[in-house]
């Protein structure tokens, strides 16, 4: 049996948007209502749901309704999936969720400090049953059966740092905060000007990403060799997350980004013949 979860408690963090440059306080709030649901204080209580056909995706995964928007949602998700928490209100006076130190890891703290708590309500999980792949210009996300939910990524980028990067991995718990938790999100000083004429990265910081000049970081040493491609692992786990249901298979993306996996989840949606629900084998990450 697979059940549903809330938190025991409630938790908040402040901070600001990397992309807004806002500061915005996030309250997540137990519910038993069997589903996540970000409120918008600032709107009136405006209210988005997890609507992959709403979703939108750029610099960052951008939750949309006729009220509201959510942005940068990736990271929370990530976290709310990993740990199996599928029903909680989650109150926001600002349009984007803290970036904190540009991870998860300060967000996984914050859940693990309120508790997880069952609830008398099941849900299923979506296994993968045909392998598939879908392609966007050079980038490609490819799925296919696995008994657990596993992630292999690899990017590669013009960067003497970077280059060519690879990591996989089945998603526990355990591996979750060792692994992936704990890398940010990373962007080029070149690219700045760039962002800024559009309108992104006003909240950016040496302090809640890792920036890199044409040969090396300058924000300060990096967390793991390859926190570049672990960082895109926790952005894919986040966009899968808007299909609602733990997951079955292993999904492996290749210079992919927010557009392409959101593809992958709305393809997923549209084409039920390529998975199965699973009501009583679970992925490990939802074991411990």
């Amino acid at each position: 049996m697979i059940e549903k979860r809330t938190l025991k408690n409630q938790a908040s963090l402040s901070g600001i948007g990397i992309h807004s440059g806002k500061k915005v306080t996030m309250t997540l709030k137990p519910s038993s209502r069997g589903e996540i649901l970000f409120r918008r204080l600032d709107l009136g209580g405006a209210e988005i749901a997890l609507d992959p056909r709403k979703a939108e995706a750029g610099n960052c995964l951008t939750l949309t309704s006729n009220t509201g928007l959510v942005q940068t949602s990736e990271h929370l998700l990530a976290v709310l999936h990993i740990f199996g928490v599928d029903s909680l209100e989650i109150e926001l006076n600002g349009p984007e969720i803290p970036i904190m130190d540009g991870s998860a890891a300060p967000l996984t703290e914050a859940i693990l400090r309120a508790g997880i708590s069952a609830l008398p309500a099941q849900r299923k999980a979506v296994k993968i049953i045909r392998a598939y792949n879908l392609t966007e210009n050079e980038a490609s996300l490819s799925f296919s059966p696995d008994q657990d939910f596993r992630v292999t990524y690899s990017i590669d980028f013009p960067h003497p740092l970077i280059r060519r990067q690879a990591h996989s991995l089945a998603l526990t718990q355990k591996a979750f905060l060792a692994e992936i938790a704990p890398a940010r999100t990373f962007g080029f000083l070149k690219d700045v000007p760039e962002l800024y004429r559009r309108g992104l990265a006003q909240g950016g910081t040496f302090e809640n990403a890792v920036v890199l000049d044409d040969e090396k970081v300058i924000s300060g040493p990096l967390r793991y060799p390859d926190e570049f491609v672990r960082h895109k692992i926790l952005d894919l786990i986040g966009d899968l997350a808007l299909l609602g249901h733990p997951l079955l298979g292993h999904f492996r993306a290749d210079r992919a980004g927010h557009s392409l996996h959101l593809k992958a989840v709305r393809f997923l949606l549209d084409n039920p013949d390529f998975w199965t629900f699973e009501e009583t084998h679970c992925p490990r990450h939802l074991s411990g």
